[in-house]
């Protein structure tokens, strides 16, 4: 048996309907977001889950509670899934941004893996505290299936850091919507990808709720 690692996308946010960046803003999951959250744990709870780790925000506590519950394992809650930091950014719309930050915005757009929203992180930032967590259960677990409850930036770079894929090119390689689920196996030749950003668990009306 190999070791398999789900990364899921917390469920729908007001956030990911408008588009504004939210990185450590606590927000909560919208009513869809927390059927997403639902929906999730009665499609997968008859998976044989060894652990579930999870990003301490809010959106994705609520997101990971229902299959946790339903299986009956707690959740561990690690610092380094947490959403990118984007400083000054932070509530604010794109529009917004590059009114009053456009140089940085632009650097932003342009590299991302080393120059961050004003006053926030770095793609290599997030990957670097992101990879202790994914070091950790692959020290602990040599096979099973875990689940990981993380944010859209956080698992693009980790993915991207997985497979071999330039970190400055996180937004421009995968997509990842709300409540979707990314699977990669373990194996002799390292990493990966079985599926990226799976939806096919949400009903039709969940799944016409895109987000960003």
């Amino acid at each position: 048996m190999s070791l398999n690692i789900y990364f899921l996308r917390h469920g729908e946010t007001t956030y990911s309907l408008t588009g504004g960046y939210c990185g450590i803003i606590d927000t909560d999951l919208t009513p869809e977001g927390a059927e997403m959250a639902q929906a999730f744990a009665q499609a997968y709870q008859s998976v044989p889950w060894t652990a579930v780790y999870c990003s301490p925000m809010g959106r994705t506590v609520a997101t990971a509670k229902p299959l946790c519950e339903a299986i009956g394992l707690e959740m561990e809650l690690r610092e380094g899934l947490k959403e990118m930091s984007y400083g000054q950014w932070e509530g604010k719309t794109p529009e917004w941004v590059k009114e009053h930050y456009l140089e940085d915005y632009i650097h932003w757009m342009t590299e991302p893996a080393w120059n961050p929203p004003t006053g926030g992180e770095t793609a290599v930032q997030v990957a670097s505290r992101a990879s202790l967590v994914i070091s950790e259960i692959e020290s602990k677990y040599s096979d099973g299936n875990i689940l990981v409850v993380s944010h859209k930036s956080t698992i693009r770079i980790i993915l991207c850091s997985l497979l071999g894929i330039d970190l400055g090119r996180y937004r421009d390689r995968l997509d990842l919507l709300v409540g979707g689920v990314s699977k990669v196996k373990f194996g002799i030749y390292g990493p990966m990808l079985q599926s990226l950003s799976d939806r096919s668990y949400l009903d039709e009306r969940l799944q016409a709720r895109r987000g960003t």
